[in-house]
């Protein structure tokens, strides 16, 4: 049965269309996984995502179709706390080329949970990251990290939260992230924010280790389940 067949009823389910322009299905997120709401996952088609506490039973789940793809912590850095670093050739960029930009994020992304899902194609998780990108540079939301003057990466936010951030492979496992990170996290406490956080998956160990060093401490994780009804 597909969603012409089947009422969506968004206090239970709801529509993901930034997921299904990146993979060309019909794409879902469950807002609670009661045997009800899994029970209407079972009649439409498409892919579905369902965010659940960890120490939740997931019996069901498994019973539905459902199975695991990632955890995600939630750092968050207090102004007060916040430790940062500082090197001199690192600088932010404001205004930086749109493909440029686009071109970085190209691999960056495997231990988001779209390109850890064995029953997706990567492109299409690939291109979920390049529209988010996309649309975060379209309003004003990413920024370049520039070492000695050349690009080297971006760092993107909305608000108080960092969404994405990547670096070229030369710029790769050379330290610096901390050092740009600093200076963009205190851009934002500049701005007048109390609080940093972002969002990182519990497999990305670089990630975990690298806003520890900032100050950030975690609060609240959540595991990640996918199903695809074909």
């Amino acid at each position: 049965m597909n969603k012409e067949d089947y009422n969506v009823t968004e206090e239970i389910i709801r529509e993901t269309p930034w997921d299904k322009r990146a993979l060309g299905m019909e794409t879902y997120e469950l807002l609670d996984h009661s045997e009800e709401a899994l029970n209407k996952s079972e009649k439409l088609e498409g892919h579905f995502t369902l965010k659940v506490d960890p120490l939740d039973s997931k019996e069901l789940l498994h019973q539905y179709g459902f199975y695991y793809t990632d955890t995600l912590v939630t750092p968050v850095c207090d102004k007060q706390k916040f430790i940062p670093y500082e090197d001199e050739k690192l600088t932010l960029m404001f205004d930086v080329d749109r493909e440029d930009i686009i071109a970085i994020s190209k691999g960056a992304y495997e231990h988001g949970r779209f390109h850890r899902d064995f029953k997706l194609n990567r492109s299409g998780a690939d291109q979920r990251y390049d529209n988010w990108l996309g649309q975060l540079y379209d309003q004003n939301k990413v920024w370049g990290l520039a070492y000695d003057g050349e690009l080297a990466g971006f760092f993107a936010f909305s608000e108080n939260q960092v969404l994405l951030q990547a670096f070229k492979p030369e710029y790769q496992g050379r330290g610096l992230s901390k050092y740009f990170w600093s200076q963009a996290v205190q851009i934002l406490f500049d701005e007048g924010y109390d609080e940093v956080k972002t969002s990182i998956s519990a497999a990305n160990l670089a990630m975990m280790n690298l806003v520890t060093s900032l100050g950030f401490k975690f609060k609240g994780a959540v595991d990640i389940y996918h199903k695809l009804n074909a």
